[in-house]
């Protein structure tokens, strides 16, 4: 995958806007939140993409003026909360709790960008944070490699783990561009790739751990 072969943001609307909502249905109409959640996750699976189109239908059609890459990165801080189900491994080694603390840690520090990039100071410690936890997570993720049985397992937690960690180096290339020509939004979509690569790592370990 490279950047521009698909939008970031289409994959993330479903657990980052709307699961939140469907976890809090779920406290008041069991049965009608899973069978939303399972109607919309299949749909999703099909056609890829379908939540984020239903979600700006709705917008368009109220007529508000979004910048869904900055409202979907924003809103990645609190969906973290929500993690439990699917980006996170339910394996009770100290390994995989660890990763799971440092995936939900790198999101949500990412998702604070848009309200600190612009008072310079403050991004330009949060970027010092963003570049730990990137560090902290590929190290989590070396621990548990430890545990995948057989060496297709283990490959294919590598290959994630290249893909992430060359999307942290378009991150920190996007960064210096944004110093020179000040594109908020580029930043923006660059840290929701690093979300989308974060979440393949969780997926992997997942599927090939439990």
């Amino acid at each position: 995958m490279t950047m521009g072969d698909e939008i970031p943001v289409t994959s993330l609307v479903l657990p980052v806007i709307l699961r939140p909502i469907l976890t809090k249905l779920e406290r008041q109409n069991v049965m009608a939140a899973q069978t939303l959640r399972a109607a919309l996750s299949k749909a999703e699976s099909s056609h890829p993409g379908i939540t984020y189109d239903l979600i700006m239908g709705i917008i368009r059609r109220a007529e508000l003026n979004l910048d869904m890459n900055e409202s979907v990165l924003r809103l990645q801080g609190t969906a973290s909360d929500y993690d439990a189900v699917e980006y996170r491994s339910a394996r009770s080694e100290d390994a995989f709790q660890e990763l799971n603390r440092k995936s939900i840690s790198l999101k949500r520090i990412l998702s604070r960008i848009p309200d600190e990039i612009t008072d310079r100071k403050t991004f330009l410690e949060t970027i010092k944070e963003i570049a730990s936890a990137i560090k902290k997570l590929l190290d989590a993720v070396n621990e548990v490699t430890a545990f995948i049985p057989g060496s297709a397992g283990k490959q294919a937690l590598d290959q994630r783990k290249r893909e992430f960690v060359k999307f942290s180096k378009r991150f920190s290339n996007t960064l210096k561009e944004y110093f020179k020509e000040g594109q908020a939004n580029a930043v923006f979509v660059s840290a929701l790739y690093l979300i989308h690569q974060t979440n393949m790592i969780m997926l992997t370990v997942k599927d090939k751990c439990e």
